[in-house]
């Protein structure tokens, strides 16, 4: 199928019939000009501002290239401590499946109280803001920061770890489900109502049946994104594989870093597949035929 260009005359004859669309055209233009304008002064600011200039930029740029050289040229492979690294990632498997695990089965119930469809009643409403703050404050402070005050409080090794996984996750994921309980549809409840259903069989099968497949889907998530994250908290002595970047990179050992990087992404790609298959089981779920037709 081929494409007629359209000549000057037909273009201006368009304009004359849809003005309004042509108008509308050119104000989106000027919009996107507009905003794209901003973009590059505020980079320009920023340069200034911060006293980076264009020479500390291509020197960092260099830098960077060389110690990306130096990570892919890896220096007697075959003697390096493997057994070690392996063990300090079952560590950090470990200290994330126990943090996110806990912090889902402790923000659910959160989340209903900070859900307003669920908190809907005059004298309830307050008991929602008063969750939703602690839910605020709670995700509010970085896991790094987290993880900095249970060393303290608890010594250094895999609990701290566990401790701030949980604390920065239950405001996150409390925050989260609570938005997918607020989304569902809400015949189903009223339906429940309607045949006698109490206020907590309300919840289990008119809400809860509806936002499970977002509960799901977000602590699969949340476990892959801890993975990654979990990496840090070594760096403040939360055990784990973030140990070993700290060793390495003091040591100007960019090869094993890059090798533990590596590894790194391999596990997290595993564990999306892991959650893929889990997705495409229980919230997509499987055609079942109601009727199957026999010769």
């Amino acid at each position: 199928m081929s494409v007629q260009p359209i000549s000057a005359i037909n273009l201006q004859q368009l304009k004359q019939q849809h003005p309004e669309i042509f108008s509308r055209q050119s104000r989106y233009l000027r919009t996107v000009g507009i905003i794209a304008a901003a973009i590059v002064l505020y980079y320009v600011f920023f340069f200034l501002f911060f006293g980076i200039s264009w020479l500390q930029f291509i020197n960092g740029c260099q830098q960077i290239s060389r110690y990306f050289v130096r990570m892919f040229v890896w220096h007697d492979f075959a003697n390096w401590p493997f057994i070690y690294y392996f063990q300090q990632i079952f560590i950090t498997l470990a200290i994330v499946f126990v943090g996110t695990l806990t912090a889902s089965l402790l923000a659910l119930p959160l989340s209903f109280f900070a859900a307003r469809n669920v908190m809907s009643a005059p004298w309830l409403r307050p008991v929602a803001g008063v969750v939703r703050c602690l839910l605020d404050i709670l995700r509010g402070i970085d896991m790094a920061i987290w993880g900095l005050i249970f060393v303290r409080a608890v010594g250094m090794g895999p609990l701290a770890g566990v401790l701030a996984i949980v604390m920065q996750d239950i405001g996150l994921l409390g925050k989260l489900y609570a938005e997918g309980h607020e989304a569902v549809e809400k015949s189903p409840s009223r339906g429940l109502t309607a045949v006698g259903a109490n206020g907590l069989q309300k919840h289990r099968y008119g809400i809860f049946t509806q936002s499970f497949p977002t509960f799901l889907a977000l602590s699969l998530y949340q476990i892959e994104s801890n993975t990654r994250s979990a990496a840090v908290l070594g760096f403040v002595g939360a055990g784990g594989i973030g140990l070993v970047y700290a060793e390495n990179m003091r040591l100007w050992n960019w090869d094993v870093v890059m090798f533990i990087t590596l590894l790194l992404v391999v596990v997290v790609m595993l564990m999306d597949k892991v959650s893929s298959m889990l997705r495409n089981k229980y919230i997509v779920g499987e055609e079942i035929p109601l009727y199957k037709q026999t010769n």
